[in-house]
């Protein structure tokens, strides 16, 4: 009964087509700054590893990432906390595996909620909450998942920044000094199961818009709209 499932495929806010140019200038200026510096792209959308500050970079298949997730508090339930690390590579793909993991059976839906907001940029300017609150379903949903005890698990594949990012960054590469976004694609697979043995999974890609200021811990920004791989 897949549509009981919380599969994080579908976003339905839009940004004016202004913002999303200025969100796209920002993104443009860091990847050849200091290995860990970070940088931007706007929107939100679908579609994560660390190594160098180099946009050619990509992870390998792994169901944890480097610098791995802090364990979750009560108030967030199963949603981990935002790892401590400054590779906006392997940041998306920690916040990717967040994304595509649940657990009803001992998260509620303000929690997850919570959870999930916890790793959003402080800086309200560049934030885009309403692109990462819509993967989750309303409460009403939730509650029939849970009565269903649905949970889900995540193995991420590989995480890269996009061509459309890094030819961006080449055209200007001082703009991205301006809010240290990046943009950066993650793809992976989400494993689902719920009562009575029912289980599925299925593949996943999102974009990820992170904020990685030097000397400074990554966070999220934005689910990023679809860019060429």
């Amino acid at each position: 009964m897949r549509t009981g499932l919380f599969s994080p495929s579908g976003y339905g806010v839009g940004w004016s087509a202004r913002r999303r140019l200025t969100l796209v200038a920002i993104a443009l200026a860091c990847l050849l700054a200091i290995a860990g510096a970070t940088a931007y792209f706007t929107g939100h959308g679908q579609q994560r590893h660390p190594s160098s500050s180099s946009p050619a970079a990509s992870s390998s298949p792994s169901t944890a990432p480097t610098g791995g997730t802090q364990k979750p508090k009560a108030k967030t339930g199963s949603v981990p906390q935002p790892p401590r690390i400054s590779d906006p590579l392997a940041f998306a793909q920690a916040a990717a595996a967040m994304l595509w993991s649940y657990d009803t059976r001992t998260t509620s839906h303000e929690q997850q909620l919570a959870g999930m907001q916890a790793w959003m940029t402080k800086e309200s300017e560049y934030g885009d909450w309403a692109s990462v609150s819509v993967q989750m379903p309303d409460p009403t949903l939730w509650s029939r998942m849970a009565d269903q005890k649905q949970y889900a698990t995540a193995t991420i594949a590989e995480g890269h920044y996009p061509a459309a990012f890094k030819q961006a960054l080449a055209d200007d590469p001082s703009a991205i000094t301006k809010a240290y976004i990046y943009a950066v694609t993650v793809t992976g697979k989400q494993t689902l199961a719920w009562a009575e043995g029912g289980q599925g999974a299925e593949d996943r890609s999102i974009t990820l818009a992170v904020q990685c200021r030097p000397s400074a811990d990554c966070s999220l920004v934005a689910i990023a709209p679809r860019v060429a791989p």
